[in-house]
């Protein structure tokens, strides 16, 4: 699945039961389109999921208040998590490259 470019609406934002009751591959991200961390990396992500069919990518708008980020204790953005049948197999706050190369790794391998 390619990745998703625009950050998805609040108010259509999957609720964490949902996240946890998808089967297979989702790269979560947690941002805004007007943080320039999460602008700087965003062509990263693409480059890693454009490969990578399986993986879904779900990009929420976060914000002060917003249940699913605080559900994943999100304090700094870009925040990503991979997770594999609805379990979380890692996360990152700001990631460097290197950290994103090696998650999506394992996200992919194990």
């Amino acid at each position: 699945m390619p990745a998703e470019t625009e950050y998805r609406d609040p108010t259509r934002t999957p609720n964490r039961e949902e996240i946890e009751a998808t089967a297979g591959l989702v790269l979560l991200e947690f941002g805004t389109a007007w943080c320039g961390f999460c602008r700087a990396l965003a062509p990263r992500i693409a480059a890693l999921l454009d490969g990578h069919p399986e993986v879904r990518h779900v990009k929420v708008e976060d914000g002060p208040g917003r249940p699913l980020g605080r559900s994943f204790k999100v304090r700094l953005w870009p925040s990503l998590v991979f997770l594999r049948d609805g379990q979380v197999v890692r996360q990152l706050a700001r990631p460097t490259h290197d950290q994103l190369d090696e998650a999506f790794r394992g996200l992919l391998s194990e």
